[in-house]
């Protein structure tokens, strides 16, 4: 049964305070939230980008777990790597048979999307148990907002710029969570790092899925989506409000919304307002056009998501 805020504010701190991640930046929260869902051990494996970069800094770390840093393209090889000497280990009775540790993988979209999705699916597919949280801030944040394939149509970012030969991003995100739960794992879900309670009621069931689990965390960043640091939680909640990053979760094949906004559903462009990466289209009528483009393509994704959810 998924515990009650004032039991996770008793939780041990497995990443304490001290790191040099940016103030408002959605990733700490998340991943706060993540590893306050179990009471077992936790070992972690974290791919190159922001989280690890500025929780580690030499010769200080924030974490209170065993950790592992890696590249960016093998977190999910390195979870899996470690599971497997964890079963090999109490298999020879080089660990308590009573020993019961879980498994975690962190890494951004750019380490998940793009670089890391071989090794993603490859551990997926051999089944693996552990959970793979994807912080996705929809660019290539740590080496200076490079587009991702998570990157939003028509977004600023340093390698698609806005301007009078483009209006931004050319192309709409791929949908790594369908993509996931396409391997048929036990567990996928999509969350915010605003809303804990959604947060932790998912890794809850991703840590204790018996197998492969992966989810996929909206994690704002002030900097990439020029916006104020104040406004993220705002900005994140939004993004589920106007179902550009819907809430939901694939259990053993079963489809279900966790938020449904229904007459609460607001405008793509409240959303895109909050960002300055977006400033570019409330500029002229080729601004107009792609954003009802953006509009158009939310709203068809969401109406099959709810269909494949079972919901009018």
């Amino acid at each position: 049964m998924p515990k009650n805020l004032k039991q996770y504010a008793q939780a041990p701190t497995r990443l304490t305070g001290g790191h040099r991640l940016c103030p408002g930046c959605g990733e700490p929260t998340a991943v706060r939230q993540v590893l306050m869902a179990t009471d077992k051990p936790v070992v972690a494996a974290n791919a190159t980008g922001c989280l690890e970069v500025s929780t580690t800094i030499f010769p200080y770390t924030a974490w209170n777990i065993p950790w592992m840093h890696i590249a960016f393209e093998n977190a999910a090889a390195t979870a899996s790597g470690i599971e497997a000497m964890y079963n090999s280990l109490k298999a020879q009775g080089n660990i308590p048979a009573d020993a019961d540790y879980r498994f975690v993988a962190f890494a951004g979209d750019g380490g998940t999307y793009d670089i890391g999705l071989q090794a993603l699916s490859g551990a997926a597919e051999r089944g693996h148990q552990f959970l793979y949280v994807c912080l996705n801030n929809e660019a290539y944040m740590n080496t200076g907002v490079q587009r991702s394939s998570a990157s939003p149509f028509g977004a600023h970012t340093t390698t698609s710029p806005s301007g009078t030969a483009s209006s931004g991003k050319k192309a709409f995100p791929k949908d790594l969570t369908q993509i996931m739960a396409a391997h048929d794992i036990p567990y996928v879900a999509q969350s915010i790092s605003g809303r804990w309670r959604d947060l932790t009621a998912k890794a809850e069931k991703a840590f204790e899925c018996g197998g492969p689990a992966f989810i996929n965390v909206l994690t704002p960043c002030p900097l990439g989506w020029i916006s104020d640091a104040s406004d993220i939680v705002a900005i994140a909640q939004m993004a589920a409000d106007c179902c550009v990053w819907p809430l939901y979760e694939v259990e053993n094949g079963e489809w279900k919304l966790t938020y449904n906004p229904k007459d609460k559903k607001v405008p793509v462009d409240e959303y895109l307002k909050l960002q300055g990466r977006f400033r570019h289209l409330f500029k002229g009528p080729e601004g107009e056009g792609v954003r009802a483009q953006i509009q158009e393509h939310v709203d068809a994704k969401w109406e099959l998501l709810k269909r494949k959810c079972g919901v009018e």
